[in-house]
């Protein structure tokens, strides 16, 4: 990690690497051109309008959000072209509000169900641009979304409501692992199940052209088939599950939260002014602890409170001072994102900008 922390910083603050954040950006970008796959990269992971139009303006598509109210805030930054990764479920308010949406910007919209469909048909019949759909299928995470076969009830009911089924789509949670084999195995999972549910809709007559999966840890393990759209989130950032299961290495970290060490009551401990309600507290089942210091790699985050961290080192290892900075990378970077304001953009020690976090608690 190549953070420079400036002196005098106020902690807990969000820095942000802007050198390595473009390097991922653009390495994403390239490596999904290169291989013929559409990049539609999910802004939940930064929910910040410069990272967006950094990945827009390095090819990607269009963004993936995770919500409507998501989806609203990138609007008013000005993103014209958006899906919405989620079976959304649309009470009254959801439904106006989607309705306003489908009017200023193109929308794609998740469905995994036949009332979830006619609700949305019902939401956006003669909106001023046609909503597209896409179903969501389950590939082996067995979170959300229809079995493959499971699609054509699902499609026609989409048709029916007079909407446009375009595609279908997947998330493959479990291609988190320590090795590359459950990494290539969501992948060839996503392969088989999203080309055996298009198959399905197009036998049904409908004409689907997007085919989308991906996640940063399976991203890099696609073969050329079926699959033409990539949705990865975390590699802007990167965090200390990605770093666990191999999908970055340490000069891959774009974010880190930086703290201040408050209390040194041992030698071998000391306990920073960083808690969950920074961090989050996501505990990954890959990484030891509550998140990762560059500076001491071999130390773990043995307590987390709202407002603190305890750290312990192994014996023989020298910690820091009281009062002195140290960089954390979280666990899971999606959630310390949307607990915070802005994020600092620092380079060699000096503080270039603050970004706000544009679509910061946008959970509706």
């Amino acid at each position: 990690m190549t953070i420079s922390l400036p002196r005098g910083l106020a902690t807990p603050a969000l820095v942000v690497d802007p050198d390595v954040l473009d390097r991922n950006i653009s390495r994403m970008a390239e490596a999904s051109r290169s291989q013929g796959f559409a990049l539609r990269p999910h802004a939940k992971s930064h929910k910040c309008a410069q990272i967006a139009d950094r990945q827009l303006r390095a090819g990607a598509r269009g963004l993936s959000v995770a919500t409507i109210s998501e989806a609203e805030a990138f609007a008013r930054s000005g993103v014209d072209d958006m899906f919405i990764a989620f079976p959304v479920w649309l009470d009254a308010d959801k439904a106006r509000r989607l309705r306003r949406l489908a009017d200023e910007v193109a929308l794609r919209v998740g469905v995994e169900s036949v009332e979830g469909a006619r609700r949305l048909g019902d939401a956006v019949r003669d909106s001023a641009r046609p909503v597209e759909v896409l179903i969501e299928v389950d590939s082996g995470n067995h979170r959300t979304g229809v079995l493959p076969h499971a699609a054509a009830e699902v499609g026609k009911a989409v048709a029916d409501a007079g909407l446009d089924v375009v595609g279908v789509f997947t998330f493959p949670g479990h291609g988190y692992g320590h090795d590359a084999r459950a990494r290539e195995r969501a992948a060839r999972d996503e392969e088989h199940a999203l080309g055996e549910a298009a198959q399905v809709l197009r036998d049904l007559g409908l004409d689907v052209q997007v085919v989308s999966g991906g996640s940063t840890p399976t991203v890099g393990q696609w073969q050329p088939g079926p699959v033409n759209e990539l949705r990865p989130g975390v590699y802007v950032f990167n965090d200390a599950t990605q770093l666990a299961i191999g999908t970055c290495g340490v000069e891959d970290l774009a974010l880190a939260a930086a703290a201040t060490v408050i209390s040194v009551p041992a030698p071998g401990r000391f306990v920073l002014d960083v808690g969950s309600k920074v961090l989050g507290s996501d505990r990954s089942p890959w990484v030891t602890g509550h998140g990762y210091m560059p500076r001491f790699p071999q130390g773990t985050i043995t307590g987390l409170w709202e407002h603190h961290a305890v750290v312990r080192l192994p014996d023989g290892v020298q910690g820091p001072r009281l009062g002195s900075v140290v960089a954390v990378v979280p666990n899971h970077v999606c959630t310390p994102v949307n607990l915070a304001d802005g994020l600092l953009v620092v380079r060699d020690g000096e503080v270039l900008d603050r970004w706000p976090v544009s679509a910061r608690g946008t959970n509706t």
